[in-house]
């Protein structure tokens, strides 16, 4: 019998990211772009499946050229597309994005991922993961809002871990109340939450030093908050233990989907039975190599080295 459990189900936004080619601040002084695999919770997904983990995506793409490149480049990468559905009456989602050493300008042209639907995310997909994850970029939007807090809410009743990138952006969701108003019933179910610095001040103001971001995030339900902070490196909040672990600096060719490649070497980790501060340690190794590259992580991780380096 072929093997039908999954470490990881993501669930949201499978999109194409138009990078620029060149380095610019400003999306509108962009002229080239590149196009690659995007979506956080692909990305994830994809880093996982680098490290050897078997993780699958529930998103809707289109039925046309692009989104036939995404299912592809999914399954090159080794991700599980089971449950990636093509979408005939609606485009696949895309992003222009510029290529940046620090936090990317972007402009977002939404598509069928924003039409997830109940039945995309069957109880059978949700019982064979360990971990149900998915991002708040991908709550943006009505029905596939709906469709993910229940399932999150079928996860955690089958005792599963749920995560959640509490990635929020007033360019995609313009309604702060309203994003507020669903995070705070969504974390209810969430084991798991990794915000960076960007994120919490969006959510919570720019007053907050990052000791009460992390209560913040505690007060919202979850039992374990993971805060990135840049070149100010992590951190970890886990049973009532606070760590602060640096930051591995490396050279950064460009930034985008940093964040997934932390979050698919922290939940690879977890799965593998890390305790959570060598989870951030492999994190922060897995990062340091996205760093180096422009777009997904295209090559095998070597997790075995990644994991003996951790542990020196």
């Amino acid at each position: 019998m072929p093997d039908s459990r999954l470490d990881l189900l993501a669930i949201g936004e499978t999109l194409v990211d138009f990078i620029s080619t060149e380095p610019v601040e400003l999306l509108s002084d962009a002229e080239q772009f590149r196009r690659y695999l995007g979506g956080s919770p692909a990305n994830i997904a994809v880093t996982m499946a680098r490290l050897g983990g078997r993780a699958a995506i529930a998103s809707r793409v289109g039925a046309g050229a692009l989104g036939q490149y995404l299912r592809r480049e999914l399954e090159q990468r080794g991700v599980i597309t089971d449950y990636l559905r093509h979408d005939p009456a609606n485009r696949t989602t895309i992003i222009f994005v510029t290529k940046t050493q620090g936090t990317p300008d972007f402009e977002v042209f939404h598509g069928a991922h924003t039409e997830l639907l109940p039945e995309d995310v069957p109880d059978a997909a949700l019982e064979r993961a360990t971990i149900v994850h998915t991002s708040t970029f991908a709550l943006a939007r009505n029905p596939c809002r709906q469709t993910i807090i229940d399932a999150l809410r079928r996860a955690a009743a089958m005792g599963k871990v749920v995560s959640l990138d509490p990635n929020y952006s007033p360019r995609l969701w313009p309604d702060i109340d309203q994003a507020r108003a669903v995070l705070t019933d969504l974390y209810k179910h969430v084991t798991i939450t990794k915000p960076s610095l960007d994120d919490a001040a969006r959510l919570f103001g720019e007053s907050l030093t990052p000791e009460e971001c992390v209560r913040r995030f505690h007060d919202l339900g979850p039992r374990t908050v993971v805060l990135t902070m840049g070149r100010r490196g992590t951190l970890l909040s886990h049973d009532g233990q606070v760590t602060h672990i640096p930051a591995q600096l490396v050279d950064v060719v460009d930034a985008t989907g940093a964040g997934d490649a932390f979050w698919g070497g922290f939940l690879t980790a977890w799965i593998d039975g890390m305790a959570p501060v060598q989870c951030v340690h492999v994190a922060n190794a897995v990062v340091g190599q996205k760093l180096q590259q422009v777009g997904q992580l295209t090559q095998p991780l070597n997790k075995a080295a990644i994991y003996a380096h951790v542990g020196q």
